[in-house]
């Protein structure tokens, strides 16, 4: 069964300050709640990370994932490998420039879980998930950008 969950906001930096932020995956765990680890396992040429593997902890329970990350100008891109919990994952961040220093950032999740999650587990999860993904990285970006 899969979930989907968006949101959108706006951010007081350029794309490339939310792009960098992203890019820095050992900070990750830092400003997530729901990272709890996170490492680069190799790189784009750019530098930019390729393959990542990482440690979510989401209302109590702990996946573990490998994410294989794809990056563009005003886009990230990340897909999970199948693991127990789910049969795939993906995630989306897209940029939009509006003026010189403010950036709407659209953020996709698409998750096909293994087993049916009842209805108010999964409301409560994309809002973990939705808040972490925009504001925890708002917050991080301004702190970084400032």
């Amino acid at each position: 069964m899969a979930v989907r969950a968006w949101r959108e906001v706006v951010v007081e930096a350029p794309p490339e300050a939310i792009l960098d932020a992203l890019a820095d995956i050992d900070a990750v765990p830092t400003w997530s709640s729901v990272h709890k680890h996170a490492e680069v396992v190799d790189r784009h040429p750019d530098g930019k990370p390729r393959h990542v593997r990482a440690t979510f902890k989401i209302m109590g329970i702990t996946y573990k994932e490998e994410l294989e990350y794809h990056w563009g100008p005003r886009w990230m891109v990340w897909d999970a490998k199948d693991t127990f919990n789910q049969r795939g994952q993906h995630v989306e961040y897209n940029l939009t420039p509006e003026g010189e220093d403010r950036t709407r950032v659209r953020f996709d999740i698409i998750l096909d879980v293994a087993a049916p999650v009842p209805g108010f587990l999964r409301k409560r999860a994309k809002k973990i998930l939705l808040d972490v993904a925009t504001e925890c990285l708002r917050k991080q970006v301004m702190e970084k950008h400032a």
